[in-house]
């Protein structure tokens, strides 16, 4: 299945009723979650909670399972142990590979994902171009994907995820592929959207400062079988830039964690 189908899959399951039991105070719980594709385990008694509103970004060597935990919490997997519970119902997936489908407009992507919401016709254009206009690409209705950057595409994306209206949003690497002055303003784009929507993030990413730059906690796996090595509470203030002080100094801090970890498992990643 290509990325492009999956992402409609997943939007198509994004929606289950409403319900009146009251609000937990959290957007996700992992509790003793553990997964194994056969013999092999991938993930290890993971137990954590994203609390509404918050970003958090999961940092680990490549191969800890950080891909498998985001797609267990997305409800494309299940767990082989452990409980999930997303209270929101299902989040939105931001994949990265930006998963547009080609033949359509970049206004009609995200009108799909708005259909398969349920929003009527009427109004899914309107929306759409709010989206757009969120993401800094008002104007951009009609133009077809392949007129469009690797930035703009990622943009488009991540319009597409929140017009799924989930109160979770789950990025896989979505700024691995870009170019460093574009990966910087869309880290810059992306607190700021952040900050406007209160959406709760679960980022993922192998880039220390990345992780740094963006999130209120940096949650670290150590490598396979991934387990919370350790966590960050990132207490400076947003707006940040990759090249400050702070910024820099808890990288170096959480680097020297992260080697720590690949030497005790004998990776060189």
């Amino acid at each position: 299945m290509t990325t492009a189908a999956l992402a409609e899959q997943h939007a198509r399951q994004s929606h289950p009723a409403p319900s009146s039991l009251p609000e937990p105070g959290y957007a996700a719980r992992l509790a003793h979650v553990s997964k194994s594709f056969g013999p092999q385990q991938i993930l290890d008694d993971i137990g954590l909670d994203v609390a509404p509103g918050e970003f958090v970004t999961l940092l680990g060597a490549s191969g800890c399972g950080k891909s498998t935990l985001l797609n267990l919490v997305a409800g494309l997997d299940r767990p082989s142990a452990g409980e999930i519970d997303v209270p929101g119902g299902r989040p939105a997936l931001m994949f990265q590979e930006h998963a547009l489908f080609p033949w359509l407009t970049a206004g009609r992507n995200i009108e799909l994902a708005l259909k398969l919401r349920g929003l009527p016709k009427s109004e899914r254009r309107e929306e759409a171009e709010r989206l757009l206009g969120l993401v800094r690409l008002r104007g951009a209705h009609r133009k077809r994907v392949h007129e469009l950057s690797g930035g703009m595409r990622q943009r488009v994306a991540l319009a597409r995820a929140l017009a799924q209206d989930s109160r979770l949003l789950l990025m896989d690497e979505p700024f691995a592929a870009l170019d460093a002055i574009t990966r910087d303003v869309l880290h810059e784009e992306l607190t700021r959207i952040w900050a406007e929507t209160k959406v709760s993030v679960l980022f993922v990413t192998h880039n220390v400062r990345e992780a740094v730059r963006l999130a209120q906690r940096v949650v670290l796996l150590s490598s396979r079988p991934g387990r919370i090595a350790r966590e960050w509470e990132v207490g400076f203030p947003q707006p940040r830039r990759i090249e400050d002080t702070d910024v820099a100094g808890l990288s170096v801090e959480i680097t020297e964690q992260l080697r720590g970890e690949i030497r005790r498992h004998g990776r060189h990643d």
